[in-house]
Order: structure tokens, then sequence, then C-alpha cells
């Protein structure tokens, strides 16, 4: 089965990716959070340091583009092909409002006739392989059938499914009997993506669905990073790998305070990984001062026992 780290806006940028495949490998593609091309055509500073050039990582990495305008995604898809890259990704799975109301993300999903159009304009004249994330419709899979038919027009590399309509967001129950019908209908390959936090998870997929050959995996890598490496996720490397991040994001961001509020956002998820530390995950929460922060996680990695995979919290 081969195992993708799933884009997360605000967590998996290219300093974590890189540190996390240098700490816990076994991740066979991460996906960058998506790149948003507008008509000026030009990349944002920001944007730029996220598409290094693909042979400068010592991983797979492949880009993804939010847009509902297919000049925008062609632009877009030339830039990466221009740094190296054989693939890029296309999202029509993001449920943020602010996205949804511009008819991009899921929101594509609301026409599907709409989006024949653009994929059949990509499809015409993408410079590289062209893979889809997407949810199965905005308010319920009846939607879900219509969809298919679109994608299977189209030789798409690998469509990756979350079983969940836009309006499910993140912690209604996963839709399995829309994903088997995906599977059975599919002309395209598939990954599974959704509710994924543990070995066993993977393996069900497996089980389940034999002709699914992947699963992308966001938030339980998030709170389990070592999830799928060899030694798993031990305390120490944890601490190892939290410390580098620190000291990257404080060089990047020029503050030390901004790099604490940053990590604060993976603590949501490390803190399922531990038992019994709800004192000292209130006062991390709390933290504004960095020494403060600094003691208070040396204390969570030294003194708080892990626990042995993800706390049934770890979705909130």
């Amino acid at each position: 089965m081969n195992c993708y780290f799933a884009p997360m806006e605000g967590l998996t940028d290219s300093v974590y990716r890189r540190l996390h495949q240098k700490y816990f490998p076994g991740i066979d593609r991460y996906y960058t959070p998506f790149l948003s091309p507008t008509i000026h055509r030009t990349l944002t500073r920001k944007e730029d340091r996220e598409l290094p050039m693909a042979d400068s990582v010592p991983f797979t990495a492949i880009p993804q583009i939010l847009t509902k305008v297919p000049e925008d995604f062609l632009w877009a898809a030339e830039k990466c092909a221009e740094r190296g890259y054989e693939e890029v990704n296309l999202n029509i799975g993001c449920p943020s409002g602010t996205v949804v109301s511009k008819g991009k993300g899921a929101g594509m999903l609301s026409d599907p006739d709409g989006l024949d159009r653009f994929l059949d304009t990509v499809f015409s004249s993408a410079p590289l392989s062209v893979s889809v994330k997407t949810r199965i419709g905005v308010n319920s899979d009846e939607e879900f059938p219509r969809v298919m038919e679109v994608f299977n027009r189209y030789p798409i590399q690998e469509l990756t499914i979350h079983p969940r309509a836009r309006k499910d967001f993140y912690n209604a129950p996963i839709r399995e009997n829309t994903f088997r019908y995906a599977a059975e209908h599919s002309t395209n390959p598939l990954c599974y993506n959704g509710d994924l936090c543990g070995i066993a998870d993977i393996q069900a997929v497996e089980n389940r669905y034999p002709q699914v050959s992947s699963v992308m995996i966001g938030r339980g890598l998030i709170g389990d990073p070592g999830m799928l490496s060899p030694g798993g996720t031990t305390a120490s490397t944890l601490e190892a790998f939290h410390g580098e991040l620190l000291e990257e994001y404080m060089a990047l961001f020029g503050s030390a305070r901004n790099a604490m509020f940053r990590l604060k956002e993976n603590w949501r998820y490390w803190e399922c990984r531990f038992d019994g530390g709800e004192k000292l995950f209130k006062r991390l929460r709390k933290a504004t001062d960095i020494s403060e922060y600094r003691l208070i996680t040396a204390e969570i990695f030294h003194t708080l026992p892990l626990a042995p995979t993800l706390r049934p919290d770890w979705k909130k």
C-alpha cells in the first residue's frame, strides 16, 4: 500500500515536510498545501518558497493547485513543470466556506457540467500528469454518481476520494458506501483518504478495497508522525523533531513568538499521543512566552507516557 501525507494548510509547509522526512521516513509522497493562482500570473513569496526545485528535496512532493479557472491551473502547472515536477494535484475537496463560496475546492462539485468543461480544458493542454483530490459532493452522496461520470471521462493520474460531502466537513461519519461505489465504478486509480489514525486503519482499507493501492493520511500523521516509520513515534524522536522545527521557524519568521504559535497547531494533535497531561496541555495552550513554552514542552516529553496510539479525541 502506498502511503501519502495529505496537504494541510498551516501545518505541512516545506520546513515541516523536509524535517518530517528526516525524522520519520516511510512516506511515499508528500502533497503540498495548495497554490492558488490568479490572473496576475505570479507566485507569492510564500508560494515560491513552498515550490522548490523538485530535485532539491530527498523525497517525492506533489504540488496541489486550487482554482476554478482552467487557464490559471495550466499556468501554475507550467510553473511546476519548469521546476521539475512530473505531477500536480487538483484540489476539489477543500470544504472551507471562503473557498466554496468562490466556487473553488468542493464548491466545484455543485456544477458537474462546469467541472467537466474545466477538466476538458486542463487535460487537453496540461504539461504534466494531473491527479485529483475530491469529496463526494456538496450536500449528499446522491451527487456522487454524476461526479464520477465526469471523472471517468479523463485520464486522471490518481483520484483521491475523501468520502464525505462538503457539508460534513471532517467530523461527520465517513460515507463508506459511496467509496465502495467509487471502487466499483472508477476507471482511474483510486486513493482513500479519511480518518486513518493507525496501521490497523490502513490494513482495513486494504482488506475492504483490494483494488485500491494508495491511502492519503492527514490529521492522523500530524498527531502520530512516526505512524509509518520503522521505529514509530517515540518521545525522544518527537522532541528532536519539535526542537528543530522550532529553531527553523524562528529563523524563518524572525520571531520566537510566531514560531511558538505555529507549533501550537501541531500540539492540538500531538497531545493525543500522550496520557495524563491535561494540566500541562492547558498551560501549554495559554503560554505566550517562549521560555515558558520550552519548559512546558520539555516536561511533556520527559514526564508523560506515550499512548499506544492516538487517543479517541484526536479528531477534535
